[in-house]
């Protein structure tokens, strides 16, 4: 006997609660025969106008609705939050859960059989996921793809990337403020993720990585004709998944997540992909640590992308793509399953490179060793995150002096002062940008370089933060130390003047202060007053994870499955 489908218990019902599930969608012309039992599928869109990255998902969305239709299911699209990395203050990371629980509750709360998720811009890709995880319908993801290459005086130029060099360009009076502005225009040109290999493409690598989205999601530009193609062939496919009766925890395994850190390692992906990994893992019950993306440090950079290398998604995808970078990962790769029903070999197979300077071969990396580093000491006895591919390698083992910034309102009143006594060896720190302290944990840590040190030529030193960074973002930059200093971390009690000791190679952040002086000063420490006191802000300060524990709320942790059976009426 078949099952009887979850919608069903909403439009399948000959009583006065079916009468009223079924007469009121109606209103939107759908016939008798779409409440037949047929799978009705949630389209999931987090398209927003303020949200640019995402702004093609209504058309994506259709291209979905034709695939569901094609296989026999009925679609439904639904709009969640949408997270607009950079237009939201005091930062789209502060709304990240939020967006879970909107995802979450959504696909509890209406009578559908599975979820498209239509994401892209940083955190909706991982909100979305969160929130879905936690339910565990049969779920499939479609990104909304990277914008075409920026153009600027002849040249490619890259979202993120770009903007930090010629702001430092500009500082340093190497480039003019009339070019700077005339690039604006240039760097973003069609609909889509930003195209270097920021945190929404890396979060797109990762969720086609770890088999939660079809083959070739990643890479495709947003406004190729190609993504319409897979928008199509993945509301075909979710269609079957429902039949099948596979569900993210079917495919959202240890191994899964293994082969995502692997894949990250490989693309040079960003340092927000911790924190995101981890809070998912929460959601699915997988115990995934810090000490797990160590599995990736020994892995080489193959993919040549800013702020890596020196191209961008649009020649990464012409190169071949993510089955390309798993083609040459396939020795490392873990057995897994994926929204295929199939191994995750399957993604790979037939798969060349087409640019071998765009996707090295393993013989030929960009970088050997690339992956990210975890750190510890006292400084973060629960864990900090360096991106050597990013990084000046000269500056991955370092012991200097600290320059303090107490917040970031301290950051950015003084790190301009022809007076601020630093050297290229000087170590700079920025406290209160954790995920209490900001609130949100925005990505701030890539400090500038004081204007002293940029006119002198200077483009890097070590940087040391509770903050996150952009994927787009590169230096030496010491991020997520855990506990953070408005938690009471040994980050809190730093003093300009203290040395400071980092060891990318063997994972050391150290403070060098003695344990009787850190405790006189903890002794006399106290947190910041709270930036908010109500709203979703406050709630999210009172039940915040720190860093290392993927700073997802605990209340959210794990998930509940359970089929809501009393009626609205």
């Amino acid at each position: 006997m078949t099952k009887k489908r979850r919608s069903q218990h909403w439009y399948g019902k000959l009583d006065k609660d079916g009468f009223i599930h079924r007469s009121w969608m109606k209103n939107q012309g759908f016939p008798d025969h779409a409440f037949d039992g047929r799978p009705i599928i949630g389209i999931c869109n987090t398209w927003s106008e303020l949200t640019p990255c995402n702004s093609g998902l209504r058309t994506l969305a259709e291209g979905v609705k034709r695939g569901v239709w094609e296989a026999g299911g009925f679609p439904v699209e639904f709009p969640v939050m949408s997270l607009g990395e950079t237009q939201m203050k005091p930062t789209a990371m502060l709304f990240r859960n939020l967006l879970a629980m909107d995802v979450e509750e959504s696909i509890r709360a209406y009578g559908i059989d599975g979820v498209v998720l239509l994401g892209g811009c940083d955190k909706t890709t991982p909100g979305q996921l969160m929130g879905a995880a936690s339910v565990d319908l049969p779920t499939i993801v479609v990104s909304s793809g990277p914008m075409l290459n920026g153009k600027f005086k002849g040249k490619d130029i890259g979202s993120g990337t770009d903007v930090w060099k010629f702001s430092e360009e500009v500082r340093a009076g190497e480039m003019t403020l009339q070019d700077f502005m005339n690039a604006e225009s240039g760097m973003s040109r069609s609909a889509g993720v930003c195209m270097t290999m920021g945190t929404a493409s890396t979060m797109a690598s990762l969720v086609e990585a770890m088999g939660m989205a079809l083959p070739t999601n990643a890479a495709l530009p947003a406004v190729d004709a190609r993504r319409m193609a897979l928008a199509h062939l993945t509301g075909k496919r979710i269609v079957e998944m429902v039949d099948e009766d596979l569900k993210p925890s079917d495919i959202l395994t240890k191994e899964a997540f293994e082969n995502a850190i692997l894949a990250n390692a490989a693309v040079g992906g960003s340092t927000n992909a911790v924190v995101h990994l981890l809070a998912l893992a929460g959601r699915v019950g997988v115990d995934l640590t810090l000490k797990d993306f160590e599995i990736g440090s020994e892995i080489p950079l193959l993919v040549n992308c800013m702020p890596s290398g020196k191209y961008l998604m649009e020649d990464f995808c012409y190169a071949g793509g993510v089955p390309a970078v798993l083609s040459q990962l396939k020795d490392h790769v873990r057995p897994a399953n994926t929204v295929l029903g199939k191994d995750i070999a399957t993604y790979h197979e037939g798969a060349e490179i087409y640019n071998d300077d765009v996707i090295r071969p393993l013989d030929n990396p960009v970088k050997p060793a690339a992956g990210l580093r975890v750190l510890r000491g006292n400084l973060a006895p629960n864990g900090a995150i360096v991106k050597p591919s990013a990084a000046t390698d000269a500056l991955l083992e370092h012991e200097g002096e600290a320059f303090v910034f107490e917040n970031i309102e301290d950051l950015k009143a003084n790190i301009d002062r022809d007076d601020l006594p630093v050297t290229p060896e000087t170590i700079l720190v920025l406290k209160g940008c954790g995920p209490k302290g900001y609130p949100g944990m925005p990505e701030v840590g890539n400090m500038p370089i004081p204007a002293k040190l940029v006119k002198e030529g200077v483009r890097d030193m070590i940087r040391v933060s509770d903050a996150r960074m952009s994927g787009t973002a590169f230096g030496t930059v010491i991020l997520h130390v855990s506990p953070e200093a408005q938690a009471g971390g040994t980050l809190a009690l730093v003093k300009t003047g203290d040395r400071i000791k980092v060891s990318a190679q063997n994972g050391v952040l150290e403070l060098l202060v003695d344990e009787a002086e850190l405790e006189a000063r903890r002794a006399d420490w106290q947190p910041d007053p709270e930036h908010y006191t109500r709203g979703y802000a406050k709630l999210y300060y009172d039940h915040v994870l720190q860093a290392d524990k993927g700073a997802d709320l605990d209340f959210l942790v794990g998930k509940d499955t359970r089929l809501v059976t009393r009626e609205s009426h």
